[in-house]
């Protein structure tokens, strides 16, 4: 079972994507819905209002908890904003969970207007290279030396891993490709059979 963090952006979308993938899914608006999936996705959206939805549904400490104790997670534009250690542009009381050791400048690539798409190499699925939407999408200014780099688009990190996590500045839910959801389903389940 994989919860997508249901407070904004697009959770339809991915849940679409991620039961084409072979999983079932579940919204996460509550710790208890939380402490029930197997993996998480945090879709994008925008990390300022998904900060304080966090916070107002009791789900900052449960969530960092999770996270910490192995969760896998597929974190998205927004959602790899908020696990992040550092915000470089953020507000003083944005809410970054340190759990992916990198550092982030939101809206790294330019606002709504700037919005693009890039075919990306993409080791880890194969060819052909994946279509990235990029849309209002944070740069990653620091790797820590615990993350993998599966992906990079004009020599910055798109897409990188740490642990069980997986962490994209672009929206794969949206771009008609299913493979990040794919490789993110096998994960969890792999995980979860290895705990069994």
């Amino acid at each position: 079972m994989i919860g997508v963090l249901a407070l904004q952006g697009d959770v339809r979308e991915h849940r679409a994507a991620l039961e084409a993938s072979g999983a079932r899914t579940t919204g996460v608006r509550t710790a208890a819905e939380l402490e029930a999936v197997d993996g998480l996705v945090i879709p994008g959206g925008e990390s300022t209002t998904l900060s304080r939805l966090i916070r107002a549904f009791g789900l900052e400490e449960p969530l960092l908890l999770r996270l910490e104790a192995g969760l896998p997670c597929l974190a998205t534009c927004a959602g790899m904003i908020l696990l992040s250690r550092g915000i470089l542009d953020g507000r003083p009381d944005q809410l970054a969970l340190g759990v992916l050791d990198l550092d982030v400048r939101r809206n790294g690539y330019g606002r709504q207007l700037d919005s693009f798409e890039a075919a990306l190499e993409v080791p880890a699925l194969g060819e052909p290279p994946f279509p990235g939407v990029f849309i209002r999408a944070p740069v990653v200014e620091r790797v820590g030396e615990g993350m993998t780099v599966l992906a990079r688009h004009d020599g910055s990190p798109v897409a990188l891993s740490q642990g069980p996590h997986l962490a994209l500045t672009f929206h794969p839910e949206i771009s008609g490709d299913d493979r990040f959801h794919r490789l993110f389903v096998e994960h969890v389940h792999a995980l979860s059979a290895s705990s069994r």
